[in-house]
């Protein structure tokens, strides 16, 4: 006899466990992705500089190096949220300047898909698949409601092995985790890694629903990873879907760290919290009943200990989101309720002003001629505050603004648009060009 018999005989215990029978749903719905861009380095006769994308596009003005292109190729993964409009859910990273986006099933079709909108704060991205069949869609879960040592799923595509399977348990909630680019809040930390092409998968409850994206943006220690939480991901898939980017809430007040004079000011009982001290006039605040003085002790059922707590969880937020918001006044506390806003761009440049200490306008020839500009293209300061930063670090009427972070600036619109991106920021560099020289300048916010 070759084999021998079942020791259990007739007995034997079913192997389709929970977790067999969760990623047999859902794996229908798991996409590869695969980006293909072509990439330009020039190389000038004269001089080089560190690859940086803002001095790319301000010496292309002014030199032709010589071209060298290739195209790169790479891998991640996604979900399909919609089965209907073919929405796929993935990271920003997975797809960041693609010029070509090809997806795959796990029946192996291939499609081409387009970008419908990106949010690079979130690292979060949605795509449209280009066809007319209906695709599987994966059952949506929530993330209010995680426990730590949960176990989860993870499916993705490790290293192009496509549909690979992981399972472990939620380690943390509400991590922040640090990169070299920014600072990512509210994670969901679990005890598994997720590997370059693991990026956009989904994680899974037990009874596979989408409680998490996974994402490759920390590579530090073995055996950890980090998911985007589903509530907070689905909030910004809403803003990227109506408008192809994400509208950071704004409540339309300024607040304050507390000090020993102000607690005991206020008779607060503790010593956390961020003090309102400003409310704009017809803001979301105001209309939501919030007043000068009250004390911020929480933000979407998170505690908020300070005022950068406060931006922080703000920044969590979406605009037309409703945000519970619980205050110190009068000695007791008051739940309120705000419908939250987006940033209104008139108030852009008078926030510039306000916290960096310069004022800007577009580059016109009259401008040009004052200040003895060669060009005519771009931002110029044409104020600088008393006692602010711009003037503690030497900024001068006639510099020019060339960019915030990431985003180059070419227009007051572009200025707008980058001061109420990044108004939430603890920091900002901008770049400032006098004559031939492009300086780097950190700004605090």
């Amino acid at each position: 006899m070759l084999f021998a018999q079942s020791a259990h005989g007739n007995n034997r215990v079913s192997r389709e466990t929970p977790i067999v029978r969760a990623v047999k749903m859902v794996s229908p719905a798991v996409v590869n992705i695969s980006t293909s861009k072509v990439v330009e380095r020039g190389v000038n006769p004269f001089f080089s500089w560190e690859h940086n994308e803002l001095f790319d596009r301000f010496f292309r003005d002014f030199f032709e190096p010589y071209p060298q292109k290739y195209v790169q190729n790479s891998l991640g993964s996604g979900v399909i949220i919609d089965s209907a409009h073919r929405y796929v859910l993935t990271n920003h990273h997975v797809i960041v300047r693609a010029s070509k986006i090809q997806v795959t099933l796990s029946n192996k079709q291939e499609f081409e898909a387009r970008v419908v909108g990106t949010d690079p704060e979130s690292d979060l991205a949605i795509l449209k698949i280009e066809t007319d069949i209906k695709v599987p869609a994966i059952p949506m879960g929530r993330s209010d409601d995680l426990m730590i040592g949960e176990t989860v799923i993870a499916i993705g595509n490790p290293f192009g092995l496509s549909h690979s399977v992981t399972t472990g348990v939620i380690s943390a909630l509400n991590r922040s985790v640090r990169t070299e680019q920014q600072v990512y809040h509210n994670f969901i930390q679990i005890d598994a890694p997720i590997n370059p092409g693991n990026s956009g998968g989904p994680l899974l409850n037990i009874n596979g629903e989408l409680i998490g994206i996974n994402t490759a943006i920390y590579s530090g220690a073995e055996g950890i990873g980090f998911a985007i939480p589903i509530d907070r991901a689905k909030r910004i898939v809403d803003n990227l879907i109506h408008y192809g980017k994400v509208y950071t809430a704004w409540l339309g007040i300024t607040v304050q760290d507390l000090d020993e004079k102000l607690i005991a000011y206020f008779r607060l009982p503790e010593s956390s919290g961020a003090l309102i001290t400003e409310i704009v006039k017809g803001s979301p605040a105001e209309k939501g009943g919030l007043k000068r003085g009250d004390v911020i002790t929480e933000l979407g059922k998170r505690k908020i200990a300070s005022s950068r707590d406060y931006c922080g969880q703000l920044s969590q937020h979406t605009a037309n989101e409703t945000i519970e918001v619980v205050v110190y006044r009068d000695g007791k506390d008051h739940r309120i309720e705000i419908s939250a806003a987006s940033f209104p761009p008139e108030l852009a440049i008078s926030l510039a002003f306000d916290r960096l200490g310069f004022k800007v306008k577009n580059l016109s020839r009259t401008l040009a001629d004052k200040f003895r500009l060669a060009e005519t293209k771009g931002v110029v300061i044409v104020d600088i505050k008393k006692g602010s930063q711009a003037e503690k670090i030497g900024l001068e009427h006639g510099d020019l603004v060339r960019g915030i972070n990431d985003a180059a600036i070419n227009s007051e619109e572009d200025f707008k648009e980058a001061i109420i991106k990044f108004r939430l920021n603890k920091q900002i560099t901008v770049l400032i060009q006098r004559g031939w020289t492009v300086y780097s300048i950190p700004f605090t916010m």
